[in-house]
């Protein structure tokens, strides 16, 4: 029976990217399970209580399916979401992601994180599901990540938050309706309408 059991185990954590002790325990495989699998090398801990196939592919956002793992209900978001839309010369070395208003703040050794409070339409609005090394990852998409900047300028900066809205038209990452929308429900509308003015 030990062997369906690893063989199950490692297939769940092909599929998943990533697992819990707690993931295994949800299919009906014992937590020792993936601590055998550690010792014979065929996983390797990539955080605390986070396990992966040792040979699988890291990529450059790697972080982000960490953190996706570990704290699901997160959203990567201003700085952290410019950088996977490739809006920014910005590289922060912590994540930055919003969580809804009252919720428990996560404890992480790595990586850093970097943690902003949304109000439910905030926090609900512009979320878009990516797949990082076989990890779902919420993002904010590039609309709603200019529109977060410029509400959140007093911490990113302002020349950020323009440059990220410049990035995002030339790049084609959004369009001035699409900015346009966020900037209403963020509350900043009246802030970029110049910024926008000058784009249009």
């Amino acid at each position: 029976m030990q062997q369906p059991l690893q063989q199950r185990l490692i297939a769940l954590v092909h599929q998943h990217g990533a697992l819990r002790p707690r993931d295994a325990e949800q299919h009906g495989i014992p937590r020792e399970y993936l601590l055998r699998l550690l010792r014979r090398g065929v996983l390797e801990r990539t955080g605390r209580g986070l396990y992966r196939i040792s040979d699988a592919p890291v990529t450059e956002f790697h972080s982000l399916a960490e953190v996706a793992k570990r704290v699901p209900h997160a959203t990567i978001c201003l700085l952290s979401a410019l950088v996977f839309h490739e809006m920014t010369t910005q590289n922060p070395p912590d994540v930055w992601v919003a969580l809804p208003r009252g919720s428990r703040t996560p404890r992480l050794d790595h990586p850093k994180l970097r943690v902003f409070r949304f109000s439910s339409l905030t926090f609900s609005e512009g979320r878009q599901e990516h797949r990082i090394e076989g990890v779902p990852v919420m993002i904010y998409s590039p609309a709603k990540t200019i529109a977060d900047c410029f509400r959140f300028r007093n911490r990113v900066g302002l020349d950020v938050a323009i440059e990220a809205l410049r990035e995002g038209i030339k790049k084609r990452k959004a369009t001035i309706a699409e900015i346009r929308h966020f900037a209403e429900i963020c509350r900043v509308a009246s802030l970029m309408q110049p910024y926008l003015d000058s784009l249009s």
